[in-house]
C-alpha cells in the first residue's frame, strides 16, 4: 500500500494543477468570445470581396494586372499559420501535419518556398532544416495593419515573379469543439466559372480599369490574409479552452481516485494499529 504522506502530496499536486488548468480554461473562453466576434464580422466582407474579385477576373484580361497572371507553378510559396504557445490540444500538430503533407505532395513538381507565422511553426520546420522566406511571431491580437504588412511581402514576391503561386495552410474556425485545417490558394486569383448560358457582362470603370485593379486586388489579398489570421487565433483559443476543460476534468477524476486510495490506505493503517494493540493486550494477559 502506498505511503499516506506520498498520496497526500500527490493529491495536493493534482489539485494545484487543476486550479491552473481551470484558470487557463476561463481565460481562453474569454479570449475566444472576442476572437469569435472578430471572425463573424470579417467573414461576410471577405466572402463578398472574394466573390466580386472572382467575377471580375473573368471579365478582364490576365495581363491587366500582375496579380491576375497565371503561370506554370515552378516555384510555390506556402504560408503556414499556427501559434506561439502550446497547451492547446492538437491545434499546432494538425497544422504542421497538413502543411507537411502539402510539401511532400509538391516537392517533386516544383521548387518550394516556406513562410511561417508562429513560434511553434518556426521551430517545427527549423528542426527539419527549412529556410524561411518570411518568419513572423503570432501577435495574438491581430489587426489589419499587421495583416497588410505580412501580405505586402507575398504580393511583392508574386509580382516580381519570384513565386508562381501562393498557398496558405491555416485553421478554419467552426466552433470551440471543431476546427478544420485547410490549404487554400491565395494567388493567383481563381476566376469564377460562368454558367453554360451566361454571357460575360462588360463593366464601365471609373476612374479606369487599371486604377481600380491596382487598388482593389492588393486590398483583396490583405482582407483574405486578415481573415485567415483571425480564424487561426479563434481556433487556437477554442482548442485551448477545450484542452484545458478536458485537463480539468481529468484532474478532478484523478483527485477522486487518489482520495479513495488514501482512505483505503488510512483504513488499512488504522486496522493494523488496532490489531497490534489487541495482540499486545492478549500477550500481557
Amino acid at each position: 500500500m502506498a505511503n499516506l504522506k506520498d498520496i497526500r502530496k500527490r493529491i495536493s499536486s493534482v489539485k494545484s494543477t487543476q486550479q491552473i488548468t481551470k484558470a487557463m480554461q476561463m481565460v481562453a473562453a474569454a479570449k475566444l468570445k472576442k476572437a469569435q466576434e472578430n471572425v463573424v464580422r470579417a467573414r461576410p466582407y471577405a466572402s463578398k470581396m472574394s466573390e466580386v474579385l472572382a467575377s471580375l477576373a473573368v471579365r478582364v484580361k490576365p495581363g491587366k494586372h500582375p496579380l491576375l497572371q497565371r503561370r506554370e507553378e515552378k516555384k510555390v510559396e506556402l504560408l503556414v499559420i499556427a501559434s506561439d504557445r502550446g497547451l492547446c490540444g492538437g491545434y499546432n500538430t494538425n497544422v504542421m501535419k497538413v502543411a507537411d503533407s502539402f510539401l511532400q505532395d509538391k516537392k517533386d513538381d516544383c521548387e518550394l518556398v516556406l513562410s511561417v507565422v508562429g513560434r511553434k511553426t518556426r521551430d517545427y520546420f527549423r528542426r527539419r532544416n527549412w529556410e524561411f522566406q518570411t518568419e513572423e511571431l503570432n501577435p495574438g491580437v491581430v489587426d489589419f495593419r499587421w495583416a497588410e504588412k505580412l501580405s505586402r511581402g507575398i504580393i511583392d514576391r508574386y509580382v516580381e515573379k519570384e513565386t508562381d503561386a501562393v498557398y496558405v495552410a491555416y485553421t478554419e474556425f467552426k466552433s470551440a469543439m471543431t476546427q478544420n485545417v485547410v490549404v487554400k490558394r491565395l494567388l493567383p486569383l481563381e476566376p469564377k466559372p460562368l454558367a453554360e448560358d451566361e454571357i460575360p457582362v462588360e463593366y464601365i470603370y471609373e476612374p479606369s480599369e487599371d486604377a481600380l485593379l491596382a487598388d482593389i486586388l492588393p486590398r483583396y489579398i490583405f482582407t483574405q490574409v486578415f481573415r485567415m489570421l483571425l480564424e487561426s487565433v479563434a481556433s487556437e483559443h477554442g482548442s485551448r479552452m477545450t484542452a484545458m476543460d478536458s485537463a480539468t476534468n481529468n484532474a478532478i477524476e484523478m483527485t477522486a481516485k487518489l482520495t479513495l486510495l488514501y482512505n483505503r490506505a488510512r483504513q488499512a493503517a488504522i486496522t493494523t494499529e488496532l490489531m497490534e494493540i489487541v495482540s499486545g493486550a492478549e500477550a500481557l494477559n
